[in-house]
C-alpha cells in the first residue's frame, strides 16, 4: 500500500479507536517482523528495575540473528528473550510505547498500551501547563497525541490501536471543549517489488564509441513510501550474453540505472565482436540494494551499430572476361568483400570504371543481394578493331569512410576483356545502291555492280550473290562478279514500280564454317519512254435532243507517260469525210476539249470518231471514240436510248453513196 499516509480523526472525549481489517487466506505464511503488533500491561505501581512487564513476538524468518530494538521511552529495553523491561524503577510511564525491531531481514514496529495511569498527571498536567503560559485565550481545547499503526496487520479485527480517556474538565474546573484532532500515521512496510515500465528494453551503441557512452537508461517502480527505504532501488547487471570478449562490456548506474559502456573503443568493432546484439538481465531491488530488499527484473538487448570503417575489397587481383564479337549484357560479376553490415550504405557497392573504355562500350551495376559488380557491354565490340580491352575499376561505398580509413590498392583491380571472333556476314555498300536505267533498254543491258565485303579482314573467304527477292522478275546477277543485268524489259508503268522506283533485294554468303550472310537492296530509277498512246476521258457523254446548248461534253486527254511524253494533247475530229458536218471539237486547254453538236440530232446513240495525239518525241496517236447519248428531257426526267449506237461515220458513207449513183 502506499507509504506515509496520515489518517486524521476526529475523537470526542472518552472515544476508543480501533482498526479493521480481513485476514489473509486461510493459511498463514511467514512475514517478517512483529508477528503481534499490540500488547497492553496493566499499571498496578511503580515499575521495577528488570523485571520483565511482556514477552513480544518478533520473527525475520531468518532467526533474528543480529535483531536490535528501541523502544520509544528510554527507560525501558528488549532484552535477548524479547521481554520488555524498565531499565529503572518507573513511577510515571507514557501511556503507549513504541517497539521498533531491526534486522537483516525485518524492519517493524510494535505498540506497548499501558493501562491504568492517570491521564490528569500524564497529559492533562501538560496542556494546563500550555495554556498557562498563553497570555490569553477565547477558548479552551484538548490534545490528543498521535497514533501509529502498521500497514497489513494480522487479524482478528478489529483491533484497539489506543485509547483516550480525560476528564471532562480541565484542572481549573472548567468544562473542557471537543472535538479534538486524532493523527494516526500508518506505518509503510517493504510489500511491493520494484516493477519495470517495460519488460524488454533496447537500446544502439555505435561501434567504437568512447567509453563511458550511455546506450540507454532502465528505469523501475516501487509502490512503497519513497521516504523510506522500502523504495530506494538500487540498479545491478547479473547476466550478459554472451560473455565474450569479456562479461563486464557493460556497466549500470546502481541508482540513476544508466547502461554505459565499460569496453574500449578498439575492442568495441562490430566485425570482431562474436555478435552484434548482447542481451543483458538488470535487477531492481529496494531497500537500497540490502539483502532483504525485494526485487524486480527486465532485459535490456543492446545493438552495436555499423559505421563504415571497412573499405570495399576486391576478391581478385585480376578478372578476366571472353565476349563474343556483337554481342551485348553482362559479361562478368565481379566480387569483393566488405566487412561492414550488409544491406547499408557503408556495405552497398558503387562501381566505376577508371580507364580503358574511350568509346563507353560498358557499364557497371551492382548486384542489390551479393553487391556484386555486374559489367555490361552496352555498345557490340568488333574483333577486327579491337580484340582486347583492358578496363581499370574502381569500388567504393555509398557512404563515405569514417576518418581515419581510405580505399587501399585492393579497392581497384583491373578486367581484361577478351573479344572473340564470329563469323559475321558481308555487308553491302553502299546501301541501298542507287542507279538510273531508262525504261526501254534492251533486255541484257547492265544495271548496276554490288558491292559486298567481308568484316572478318582477318580471314579471307570468298562470296557469292544471289537474289533474295526481284518482283517483277526482271534481272539476274551474276554470283561471283555481282554484276545485274535485265532479264526482261523494265516498264516504268508497271504496277511493281512505285514513283518512279523498282526495288531489288539480294544477298551475299561468305564461305565460313557457319556460312554467313548479309543483304543489300537495289534501287532502280526509271527514266520514262514515250511508250504509251492517250486515251480520251469519258468515254460517254449525253445530251438533250431539243437543248438549246449544242456543248455536248468536255474531253480530257490521259497518258501513263511522263511529260514532256504526254500532254498537251491535240483532240479532233476522226478522219472519216462529212463527220465536221454535225460535229465539231474546239480545244480547252493543253489537257481537254471542247465537243460540240452542229445540228440537232434525233434521240440515239452516236459513236463519235476522235483522234487525240500527245507530245512525246516522236509523239504518239490513238483513234478512239466517245459515245454520244442524245435523250429525250422532260422536266427532271431524261429518257435515253439503250439500242445501239449510230456510226456518224455510216451516215456520210450512205450519203456519198447515194449522191454517187446520182451522178451516174
Amino acid at each position: 500500500m502506499e507509504i506515509g499516509v496520515r489518517v486524521l480523526m476526529a475523537f470526542l472525549l472518552h472515544q476508543i479507536v480501533y482498526v479493521d481489517g480481513m485476514e489473509e487466506g486461510g493459511r498463514e505464511a511467514c512475514v517478517p517482523g512483529f508477528q503481534v503488533k499490540n500488547y497492553q500491561v496493566a499499571y498496578n505501581g511503580p515499575f521495577l528495575k528488570d523485571q520483565p512487564l511482556i514477552q513480544v513476538e518478533f520473527d525475520d524468518c531468518a532467526g533474528n540473528k543480529n535483531a536490535t530494538f528501541d523502544v520509544s521511552d528510554p527507560s525501558f529495553y528488549v532484552d535477548a528473550d524479547l521481554n520488555l523491561a524498565p531499565q529503572r524503577d518507573v513511577v510515571d510511564s507514557q501511556p503507549v510505547l513504541f517497539i521498533h525491531g531491526v534486522s537483516a531481514h525485518a524492519d517493524d514496529i510494535a505498540q506497548v498500551e499501558i493501562t491504568g495511569l492517570s491521564l490528569q498527571v500524564n497529559m492533562l498536567r501538560d496542556i494546563m501547563r500550555l495554556e498557562q503560559r498563553l497570555p490569553y485565550r477565547s477558548k479552551r481545547s484538548l490534545f490528543a497525541p498521535p497514533m501509529t499503526v502498521t500497514e497489513n496487520q494480522r487479524g482478528p479485527f478489529p483491533r484497539v490501536l489506543g485509547r483516550l480517556e480525560v476528564s471532562t474538565t480541565d484542572l481549573a474546573g472548567n468544562i473542557a471543549e471537543g472535538p479534538v484532532m486524532l493523527v494516526i500515521t500508518v506505518i509503510d512496510q517493504n510489500d511491493n517489488r520494484p516493477i519495470f515500465k517495460e519488460a524488454q528494453y533496447t537500446g544502439e551503441v555505435l561501434e567504437g564509441s568512447p567509453t563511458g557512452t550511455t546506450v540507454m537508461t532502465m528505469t523501475a517502480f516501487d509502490a512503497d513510501d519513497p521516504g523510506t527505504d522500502n523504495a530506494a532501488l538500487r540498479y545491478s547487471i547479473i547476466r550478459q550474453s554472451p560473455n565474450k570478449p569479456f562479461p563486464n562490456m557493460f556497466h549500470i548506474d546502481a541508482e540513476r540505472g544508466d547502461i554505459v559502456t565499460v569496453i574500449s573503443p578498439a575492442l568495441l568493432d562490430r566485425e570482431t565482436l562474436p555478435t552484434t546484439t548482447y542481451e543483458l538481465e538488470i535487477v531492481a531491488k529496494d531497500m537500497a540494494g540490502s539483502e532483504v530488499g525485494l526485487t524486480g527484473t527486465a532485459t535490456a538487448t543492446i545493438t552495436i551499430t555499423d559505421k563504415n570503417d571497412h573499405a570495399p575489397e576486391f576478391t581478385h587481383p585480376l578478372f578476366e572476361a571472353h565476349v563474343p564479337e556483337g554481342s551485348t549484357g553482362v559479361v562478368i560479376n565481379l566480387s569483393i568483400d566488405d566487412r561492414d553490415d550488409p544491406a547499408t550504405g557503408a556495405w552497398r557497392a558503387i562501381y566505376s570504371i577508371i580507364s580503358g573504355d574511350p568509346t563507353h562500350s560498358f557499364e557497371f551495376q551492382t548486384n542489390p543481394d551479393s553487391n556484386e559488380g555486374m559489367l555490361s557491354v552496352v555498345k557490340p565490340l568488333n574483333y577486327e578493331a579491337t580484340a582486347f580491352h583492358t578496363l581499370l575499376v574502381k569500388v567504393e561505398n555509398e557512404d563515405p569512410l569514417v576518418p581515419g580509413v581510405s580505399y587501399g590498392p585492393s579497392s581497384t583491380v583491373a578486367v581484361h576483356v577478351i573479344v572473340e571472333d564470329i563469323n559475321e556476314g558481308p555487308v553491302f555498300f553502299p546501301d541501298p545502291l542507287h542507279v538510273t536505267r531508262n525504261e526501254n533498254i534492251p533486255v541484257g543491258s547492265f544495271v548496276a555492280t554490288l558491292n559486298a565485303t567481308d568484316p572478318d579482314t582477318r580471314t579471307i573467304q570468298s562470296i557469292r550473290y544471289a537474289i533474295l527477292r526481284d518482283p517483277a522478275g526482271w534481272l539476274g546477277v551474276n554470283p561471283v562478279r555481282g554484276t545485274v543485268n535485265t532479264s526482261a524489259a523494265l516498264d516504268r508503268e508497271s504496277p511493281y514500280v512505285h514513283d518512279n522506283k523498282y526495288t531489288a533485294l539480294f544477298v551475299a554468303v561468305d564461305n565460313g564454317i557457319p556460312p554467313a550472310s548479309g543483304t543489300g537492296t537495289l534501287i532502280i530509277h526509271l527514266e520514262d519512254f514515250n511508250d504509251n498512246a492517250p486515251y480520251v476521258v469519258p468515254s460517254v457523254a449525253q445530251v438533250c435532243e431539243d437543248a438549246h446548248d449544242m456543248n455536248v461534253a468536255i474531253v480530257g486527254g490521259w497518258d501513263k507517260d511522263l511529260p514532256p511524253n504526254a500532254a498537251p494533247f491535240k483532240i479532233e475530229l476522226g478522219k472519216q469525210p462529212g463527220l465536221d458536218k454535225t460535229w465539231k471539237v474546239s480545244r480547252v486547254n493543253a489537257t481537254h476539249s471542247q465537243i460540240m453538236l452542229l445540228q440537232s440530232l434525233k434521240k440515239a446513240n452516236y459513236q463519235l470518231p476522235l483522234l487525240i495525239t500527245d507530245s512525246g518525241m516522236p509523239p504518239l496517236s490513238n483513234n478512239t471514240e466517245v459515245k454520244v447519248q442524245v435523250c429525250i428531257c422532260k422536266k427532271n426526267k431524261k429518257i435515253c436510248s439503250s439500242a445501239h449506237s449510230h456510226f456518224s461515220g455510216f451516215l456520210v458513207m450512205l450519203a456519198t453513196l447515194l449522191l454517187v449513183l446520182l451522178c451516174l
